[in-house]
């Protein structure tokens, strides 16, 4: 059984994590630790846990029987949680956070299972990737692998409200995100980075630019990416590429029909979408952002890191009406 512990349990990812491993047949939550909401009911919290569980938030971050670590802090707080508990480190660790998702001096592998599954089996420390990542990243790399990329790649993606987190903002109130869209980040989005630096790790001759406009929809979870560029290959080169790609991942699907957001809102499932036209390859992927986008595909992340099956734990069901 793997023991598992949680930091900064009280978050929307933290809550689908505790959801999903609540009844995982091989995990046991030892621990879930948030010093706002310590000694309250975990259901207290997250409120669709009403029934299915007795759990209480803790103060403190435990040091025993624990044998992997999840880090569902702030960006910039997982790298002062392991500073100042070094014992973290001494366990597994898969950190939800950007703090380790970029090549630097660390041990963290990325984790992006589709290309680093054999990395990921057994590693001691996961960096899990960002929500417009994922999505962005299972959009093209097949493409990009095979060098069939002319020019730029324009990308425009659209997040439903928890993509914010559950920190109040101007722009997360009801008031301001019903009926209503924004572009935010033009061209700086911060998973640009990690996106970048898997393109080149998968084909060292990638220097397209990618220019993407992310959007805030009013609408509370999911993430739509469409991304196209100029391409010689026809849309059934282009489709087998795709399908060769992902022929051993459990978890993205290439699809022959435009994919609705319904139908993985609630899963760890990614759909892909490949068509040219006239010579402009449009890629359409869909995720949930909390799940494929983040505790999900962690969960994921968890299974190969002890070596049990991947799609264990993640046999969830899309509401599609």
């Amino acid at each position: 059984m793997i023991k598992v512990g949680i930091i900064g349990a009280a978050g929307y990812t933290a809550g689908e994590l505790i959801r999903i491993l609540i009844h995982h047949s091989q995990a046991e939550i030892i621990f879930l630790q948030s010093e706002s909401h310590a000694g309250k009911n975990v259901a207290e919290v997250h409120k669709d846990l009403i029934g299915e569980t007795d759990l209480l938030f803790s103060k403190e971050i435990s040091k025993d029987e624990v044998g992997v670590f999840f880090l569902c802090k702030g960006h910039s707080e997982s790298k002062i949680i392991v500073e100042q508990n070094p014992f973290v480190l001494k366990k597994k660790v898969i950190d939800l956070s950007q703090d380790f998702r970029l090549k630097t001096n660390h041990d963290f592998v990325y984790g992006l299972p589709e290309i680093n599954r054999n990395k990921l089996r057994g590693a001691n420390h996961i960096a899990n990737p960002g929500c417009f990542a994922t999505s962005i990243q299972l959009s093209l790399l097949p493409a990009i692998k095979l060098n069939s990329i002319a020019g730029s790649v324009s990308i425009s993606g659209i997040t439903g409200a928890t993509g914010a987190g559950q920190k109040l903002s101007p722009t997360s109130h009801f008031s301001w995100r019903s009926n209503n869209a924004s572009v935010y980040k033009a061209l700086t989005h911060q998973h640009l980075l990690e996106v970048n630096e898997t393109f080149k790790s998968i084909n060292t001759d990638f220097d397209s630019k990618l220019l993407f406009i992310p959007y805030r929809g009013a609408f509370t979870r999911g993430i739509i990416t469409t991304a196209h560029f100029e391409t010689s290959l026809s849309e059934n080169q282009l489709l087998d590429t795709y399908k060769h790609f992902y022929a051993e991942a459990p978890f993205t699907h290439i699809v022959e029909e435009n994919p609705d957001l319904k139908q993985v809102v609630g899963t760890n499932k990614c759909l892909v979408y490949p068509k040219v036209i006239n010579g402009t390859a449009i890629v359409i992927s869909v995720i949930d952002n909390l799940l494929k986008g983040a505790s999900g595909q962690a969960v994921q992340n968890m299974n190969l890191q002890f070596g049990i099956p991947e799609k264990t734990g993640l046999n969830l069901k899309s509401i599609v009406f």
